[in-house]
């Protein structure tokens, strides 16, 4: 059974920092899959901020989050990490990452992903 788990949120003043964690499993053994870090601000749609494809020679990232975030995976712990700095207030929302049933690619469309985490609360303070 496939599981990701994210964590690391938290609740964190403006210019702060930030580290999530998502940690795969369930996946056939050898297979990494790209990996997709989306939020959802409340009352706006989920959008997706970051991607990673299975050997990280790929990312992607909006332009909203471009500069001050970074993508990165160890795939001897299944884990991807999404590193956030200068946080801003708009930032606030909850963070999920997913994975495709099989691809490698780095996506930041939401319907390229089939396996989703609960979700990790991020609360940027002014």
């Amino acid at each position: 059974q496939v599981q990701l788990v994210e964590s690391g949120g938290g609740l964190v003043q403006r210019g702060g920092s930030l580290t999530l964690s998502c940690a795969a499993s369930g996946f056939e053994h050898g297979y990494y899959p790209g990996i997709g870090w989306f939020r959802q601000a409340p009352g706006k749609k989920r959008e997706g901020i970051s991607c990673l494809s299975s050997t990280a020679n790929r990312t992607n990232y909006a332009d909203s989050v471009k500069g001050r975030f970074t993508v990165s995976r160890d795939n001897a712990k299944n884990t991807v990490y999404l590193q956030m700095n200068s946080l801003k207030p708009e930032d606030t929302g909850v963070y999920y990452c997913a994975a495709p049933y099989s691809d490698l690619g780095c996506y930041l469309v939401d319907y390229e992903y089939d396996y989703w985490g609960q979700g990790t609360q991020v609360t940027v303070s002014s």
